[in-house]
């Protein structure tokens, strides 16, 4: 007879590891500070490559590498730089020429002779009202915040796809770990029960079944290890080599969550909902600038006509007003179709709201399912599951019972504790999707409840 070692696979306890050095994470996002953030996380990079990459110096790593963020901060300030250009009047025009120069008979390209050859030097100005300029400013000035409400969105994307690529990472190294050492156990169980068949004491047939068990063990080892390959590519897409890095052998506590009790309120803070208001707002001072160009500007120009030294020098004045004699096709029809765009992103707010709504509901459900199957494998079926095995084992040694059995309970085992793993996982990215729906700010933690 011989034992088949059991190890039950339950929620770690374990006191957390150092954390790494955070020292890059206050930096900002404008292009020489992202330049500075890299070498700074290059540095802590090589200072740590012999540590452990936890949760939050995972996500702090991805939005120091991201081009993203930068590229969203920089449309911000060109749109600022564009506002308070918008806001001021046109340049006044210099105006320089020659009129009534004579090109043929005895005064021909003379500029004094002929009392009508002028040279004239003037300025033109024009006066553009100030509620138009102001309505061009506050156009770009919604756009510089729909690309700030960009820049957000995608920061919570970034986040919580780096999360989940970590947090994958995490639990298919667990099963990975969990499936290696009932592999150092698999040969064990096939020589023992060879020697059983040997001795008389065993049937061909638990040959058969320890190294067919064996063979499947190695097979979830295979399809483990691409599934963690994968997950690591996803994380080196935003930590670049540091994906590479060992992970700590606890997670981060996962059983907490923002309170979504006021959950419209809160889907109005949502990075995407916040981005549609901003496109809403640019179209709207589309539609007021629209308004604003149904009064026409006027222009001013003054010029100074200089003639020969026997005539008089000559001043003009005059004034342009554009002539906007069909507005009903022109400036009422730009007005329309401006006021039309502002309703169409208003309505598609409107259902991006209901839609998050319910999403963001039926991820809180499957959290909240998921935190409950995994009380129950806690309290039920894995101590079952090792009941069962140790009884299995009893039969077997009393000579009750037959070695198929033991490695049937043996399987049972295995496969209870790679289905809490996957479940403990499917939690923990419901957990992201919830826990990411709003960006940290860049320099405050990462959320860990």
């Amino acid at each position: 007879m011989f034992a088949i070692p059991v190890r039950l696979i339950g929620p770690y306890r374990a006191p957390a590891p150092a954390a790494l050095s955070r020292s890059f994470i206050s930096a900002r996002y404008g292009l020489r500070a992202q330049g500075l953030c890299l070498a700074i996380a290059a540095l802590a990079f090589q200072a740590h490559a012999q540590n452990q990459l936890g949760f939050e110096q995972a996500i702090r790593l991805a939005e120091t590498r991201s081009r993203q963020l930068g590229a969203q901060t920089s449309a911000a300030a060109s749109a600022r730089a564009m506002a308070a250009a918008a806001a001021q009047r046109p340049d006044p025009t210099l105006k320089l020429g020659v009129n009534n120069l004579p090109v043929d008979g005895p005064d021909r390209f003379s500029l004094t002779r002929d009392f009508m050859t002028m040279q004239s030097v003037g300025v033109m100005q024009e006066f553009t009202r100030e509620d138009k300029r102001l309505a061009r400013s506050r156009r770009f000035e919604s756009e510089a915040q729909a690309s700030e409400a960009a820049r957000a969105l995608a920061l919570a994307n970034l986040q919580r796809d780096t999360a989940t690529a970590w947090l994958d990472c995490f639990y298919l190294t667990r099963m990975l770990d969990l499936l290696a050492a009932q592999g150092r156990e698999a040969p064990l169980q096939v020589e023992a029960a060879e020697a059983a068949y040997r001795g008389g004491k065993g049937a061909q047939a638990d040959v058969f079944a320890a190294r067919t068990m064996a063979v499947q063990i190695e097979d979830r080892l295979a399809q483990v290890r691409r599934q963690l390959s994968v997950a690591r590519t996803q994380l080196a897409r935003w930590i670049g080599d540091a994906a590479q890095v060992p992970l700590p052998p606890v997670p981060p506590d996962l059983r907490h969550l923002p309170d979504h009790a006021d959950l419209e309120n809160e889907v109005q803070k949502h990075p995407d909902i916040v981005l549609m208001a901003r496109q809403e707002d640019m179209a709207q001072a589309d539609a007021d600038a629209a308004q604003a160009n149904k009064r026409a500007d006027w222009s001013v120009e003054l010029m100074l006509n200089h003639r020969g030294p026997a005539y008089s020098n000559m001043v003009s004045l005059n004034v342009a007003v554009p002539l906007q004699w069909d507005q009903a096709n022109r400036q009422d029809r730009e007005l329309v179709a401006k006021l039309a765009t502002a309703d169409q992103i208003r309505a598609q707010r409107e259902e991006a709201t209901r839609e998050h709504i319910a999403q963001i509901e039926g991820l809180h459900q499957t959290w909240q399912s998921h935190r409950e199957r995994l009380a129950r494998y806690d309290a039920s079926l894995l101590p079952l599951a090792a009941q069962r095995t140790e009884a299995a084992l009893a039969a077997y040694r009393g000579g009750t019972g037959t070695l198929a059995s033991v490695l049937e309970a043996r399987r049972a085992v295995i496969d209870t504790q790679l289905e809490r793993l996957r479940l403990e996982m499917d939690a923990a990215q419901a957990w992201a999707q919830l826990a990411y729906l709003i960006p940290a700010s860049d320099d405050t933690p990462a959320p860990h409840p």
